[in-house]
């Protein structure tokens, strides 16, 4: 299992928090997932996950389905940053 930290600025945390986008294209893989929220600025988010398939994730990752959900979710795509916990 590894831990994978995604960072991107987002449009709106209300929104982005409520949303069911992450659970409904990651939960399916064995996904597991925390949100954050950076304190000093409500646009800058991260979403910290445990991934059991790291090159099925990377792959997800560059998918319209993934793609679409960012669009929902005010995901600035731009911004994304792929971290992996070592």
């Amino acid at each position: 299992m590894a831990s994978v930290i995604v960072f991107h600025e987002i449009d709106d945390s209300a929104h982005w928090l409520a949303s069911p986008k992450r659970e409904e294209l990651f939960a399916p893989m064995g996904i597991t997932m925390g949100t954050l929220l950076d304190p000093t600025d409500p646009n800058r988010a991260a979403v910290q996950a445990e991934v059991p398939d790291l090159d099925a994730f990377s792959a997800l990752m560059q998918s319209e389905a993934v793609a679409a959900a960012m669009g929902f979710d005010g995901v600035r795509a731009d911004t994304v940053v792929v971290t992996l916990l070592a």
